[in-house]
C-alpha cells in the first residue's frame, strides 16, 4: 500500500469475517474496501448492486467451497461498497457533494493506487457491473477481466427512470419503508424465492431483507440519484478488448439490458450465461451456477482450483495467452447464450 499520495488515506481498518476492513478517502468521498486473502496474489475487485454491500451481494458466492477453491486460491478480494453502503455507515451529510457515475468510477482507480494494484480482475452486480463497466472504459490499462451479473449498459429506459423516481423520493421522504424493500427485492430476486401466499421466503431473501433494514436511506438514494442519470456506455464497450463474462437471470428485470450489452461487445472476447428460474442476483440467488463458466473463464489466464496445484501468482496477461484460449469455445461456452439449470428442490 502506497501512503505518499494526497488523495488518498487510510482512516480505520477493522477485522471482521476473516477480513480487513479499510476506509479509504478519495477525492470523491470516503470508501470502504474489505479486502480478504493473500495481498501478494493476483486481485478481483467486486462492486455490489444498489443498497448491497459484499456481505448481502456476494456472500453467496463466496461461501461456496468450489468457489472458495477457485477465486480465493488465486485472488485476493477487494470487496469495493458504494459510498455509505458499508456496515455501520453514516448517514451521508446534506452539504456533502452527490457523486456522478463518473465519481464512482474515479474512486476504483484512486482505491487501486492506494493499495499499490496495477490491472485487476472485476466482478460487479447489475448497478455495480455498470459502474465496473465505465472504470473499464476510461481506465483500460487497469482492468484484465470481466465478470458481470445482470449487467446495466444504456441510460435508463422511461420505465425503469420512473421507477426509480417512484423510489428514490420514498427513500427520500419515508426512508426504508416497506415500498422500497419489496422493490429492492423485486429487482434482485425471482418470484420462485420471494415466495408469495402459499411459499414463504427463501432464507437468502429473508436475510437480504434483514440487511435492507441496516441501510441508511439517504446514501441510498445518493447512489440511485447517480445511477438514474447515467449515461448509454453502448458505443464505449464495443472497444472493450479485455475479456467479458456475463451472466444474466432468465427473470431478472434487467434481462433485456445484459443481451443488450452482450450484442455490443466483441463476440471473440465475450461470452453470456442465461441462468433459469433465477432473477438478477445470480450470485446470491443460484450461486452454484456461475461456477463451471468462471473455471473456464479464468483457465484463460491460467488459474486454475487449488487441487491442480497451480500457483496463485500466475501472471495474469491475456498477452501470455494463445488467442485461441481468448474464444467464447475455449471457455466451454457456446457463441450463443447456453443456459444452466440448478434445482430448486430441497
Amino acid at each position: 500500500m502506497t501512503d505518499s499520495s494526497d488523495s488518498v488515506s487510510i482512516d480505520m481498518e477493522t477485522f471482521a469475517l476473516g477480513g480487513k476492513e479499510y476506509l479509504v478517502r478519495t477525492h470523491h468521498g470516503t470508501v470502504s474496501v474489505a479486502v480478504f486473502g493473500d495481498q501478494d496474489k493476483p486481485a478481483l475487485v467486486t462492486y455490489p448492486d444498489l443498497a448491497l454491500n459484499h456481505t448481502s451481494c456476494f456472500q453467496g458466492l463466496f461461501f461456496c467451497p468450489e468457489a472458495s477453491s477457485l477465486l480465493l486460491h488465486n485472488f485476493c478480494i477487494y470487496h469495493i461498497s458504494p459510498p455509505g453502503h458499508e456496515f455501520g455507515a453514516a448517514p451521508i451529510g446534506p452539504g456533502d457533494l452527490m457523486p456522478s457515475v463518473d465519481d464512482l468510477a474515479d474512486q476504483i482507480v484512486e482505491v487501486l493506487n492506494f493499495f499499490g494494484l496495477g490491472a485487476v480482475m472485476c466482478m460487479g452486480v447489475t448497478a455495480g457491473a455498470y459502474i465496473l463497466t465505465l472504470f473499464a472504459m476510461k481506465y483500460r490499462q487497469r482492468v484484465l477481466g470481466l465478470i458481470l451479473v445482470s449487467p446495466l449498459c444504456r441510460a435508463p429506459s422511461w420505465t425503469e427512470w420512473l421507477l426509480n423516481k417512484v423510489m428514490s423520493n420514498l427513500l427520500y421522504f419515508y426512508g426504508m419503508c416497506g415500498v422500497v424493500k419489496e422493490l429492492l427485492l423485486k429487482r434482485y430476486f425471482s418470484k420462485e424465492v420471494r415466495g408469495g401466499v402459499q411459499v414463504p421466503e427463501s432464507d437468502v431473501v429473508q436475510a437480504c431483507r434483514r440487511l435492507l433494514d441496516e441501510r441508511q436511506s439517504i446514501n441510498i438514494w445518493q447512489f440511485l440519484e447517480a445511477m438514474n442519470r447515467r449515461p448509454d456506455l453502448s458505443e464505449g464497450v464495443r472497444k472493450l478488448h479485455c475479456r467479458s463474462l456475463i451472466f444474466v437471470g432468465e427473470n431478472s428485470p434487467f434481462h433485456s439490458e445484459a443481451l443488450h450489452m452482450t450484442s455490443k461487445l466483441d463476440r471473440r472476447y465475450s461470452a453470456l450465461v442465461e441462468v433459469q428460474a433465477c432473477g438478477s442476483m445470480v450470485t446470491e440467488e443460484q450461486p452454484h451456477a456461475m461456477l463451471i463458466p468462471i473455471e473456464y473463464f479464468l483457465a484463460g489466464y491460467g488459474l486454475y482450483r487449488a487441487a491442480l496445484s497451480v500457483s496463485p501468482r500466475s501472471p495474469l496477461s491475456p498477452c501470455c495467452i494463445s488467442p485461441e484460449l481468448l474464444s467464447p469455445e475455449s471457455m466451454g461456452l457456446k457463441l450463443k447464450p447456453i443456459k444452466t439449470r440448478i434445482s430448486m428442490q430441497v
